[in-house]
């Protein structure tokens, strides 16, 4: 009983007791257990008393910018350690700007999604622009999220391995599920599977995605489900052009003709994609790893030549309408010039 007195009077003076915080690392946490199950925290003896008016609810301003409400206190209310509370704070008291201001807020919206506290670490960890965006802003974009097909479960694995999908506005998202549908015909759940295996597509360019869609679907001839069963939004069009251009110079790969059939079987695209490089080279393309380097060293300087060759060819065609400019300009110029001298000859004839 008498335990429970002290630690009740301790728990009022501490209260009542301002002290301002600068750093995480001007503090030692003493855990006094009690039947209750109560937390104390207590300042380290080398830590003077403030003599500033009391105000037990608010707390002192952070080196990097103002963090209102924010305490190594209430991350550990909300279920932080005190090992990710003090990295959070950390990471926190370094931003810069107003950002910092929504940082609770932001962490409320990531726990109700349904992360634990490890989850969410993981998440600012993998990508601390996450500290700046608006709770407001966050809860809009998931919202956006679960709209096009991404329910419980599949939404928190797709953001607990891409984080960066919250950071990219709703607006753009939806621009590329209507890009998917509209330019590559996939249907809606095909464009659902694609955010939830491959959702760095929200930030590729637009006319890349176009062109690689359309090399995978005229020069391999592969229908949209295959793409995404394959997950071909994961892999960079060069990893897929070097691929499947190994495999067609080597014999193992045709284009289907316009009926879709070849005279080989074509390895499919999963196998050609997900396979790591060994793998690909000593199972599907049978060849050694020597030549798939040299092949590769060979084709880059082709792919170099043609991108060169394509500029020239811009900028014959860009002179062209220079020049072309340049004609109809000196051509109105000579007519005016003959309008005036027949003005003048008339006026001298008068």
């Amino acid at each position: 009983m008498g335990t429970r007195v002290v630690q009740k009077i301790l728990l009022l003076a501490l209260r009542n007791t301002h002290s301002p915080v600068s750093s995480p690392l001007q503090f030692r946490r003493h855990r006094l257990s009690s039947v209750c199950g109560c937390r104390w925290f207590c300042s380290s003896g080398r830590q003077t008393t403030s003599q500033a008016p009391q105000h037990p609810h608010e707390t002192s301003p952070v080196p990097g910018g103002p963090v209102r409400d924010l305490s190594l206190r209430s991350l550990t209310d909300m279920g932080f350690t005190d090992c990710q509370a003090g990295q959070i704070f950390e990471t926190v008291s370094s931003l810069r700007g107003g950002g910092a201001k929504h940082v609770l807020s932001t962490l409320t919206v990531l726990f109700v999604l349904g992360l634990n506290p490890s989850s969410v670490l993981k998440l600012l960890v993998k990508c601390p622009e996450l500290y700046s965006v608006k709770d407001t802003q966050l809860q809009q974009r998931i919202s956006n999220l679960r709209k096009l097909g991404l329910l419980e479960g599949s939404l928190q694995r797709t953001v607990a391995h891409y984080p960066k999908i919250l950071t990219v506005p709703a607006k753009s998202v939806k621009s590329v599920a209507v890009f998917l549908r509209e330019k590559c015909l996939f249907t809606t759940q095909q464009i659902t599977d694609i955010l939830r295996d491959s959702p760095a597509v929200v930030l590729e360019d637009q006319d890349q995605l176009e062109y690689k869609f359309q090399y995978v679907y005229f020069r391999m001839g592969i229908k949209q489900a295959e793409m995404v069963k394959s997950r071909l939004f994961r892999f960079h069009l060069d990893e897929v052009r070097c691929r499947h251009s190994f495999l067609e110079r080597r014999g193992l790969y045709q284009t289907p003709d316009k009926k879709g059939q070849t005279s080989i079987i074509n390895p499919k695209l999963d196998s050609i994609l997900s396979a790591d490089q060994d793998t690909f080279v000593s199972q599907v393309a049978q060849a050694s790893v020597e030549e798939y380097n040299v092949f590769r060293e060979l084709l880059a300087r082709e792919w170099k030549e043609e991108e060169l060759q394509q500029g020239r060819i811009e900028a014959d065609i860009d002179d062209d309408d220079v020049y072309d400019d340049d004609d109809e300009a000196e051509e109105g110029e000579e007519a005016e010039g003959k309008s005036g001298y027949m003005k003048r000859k008339k006026k001298k004839k008068l």
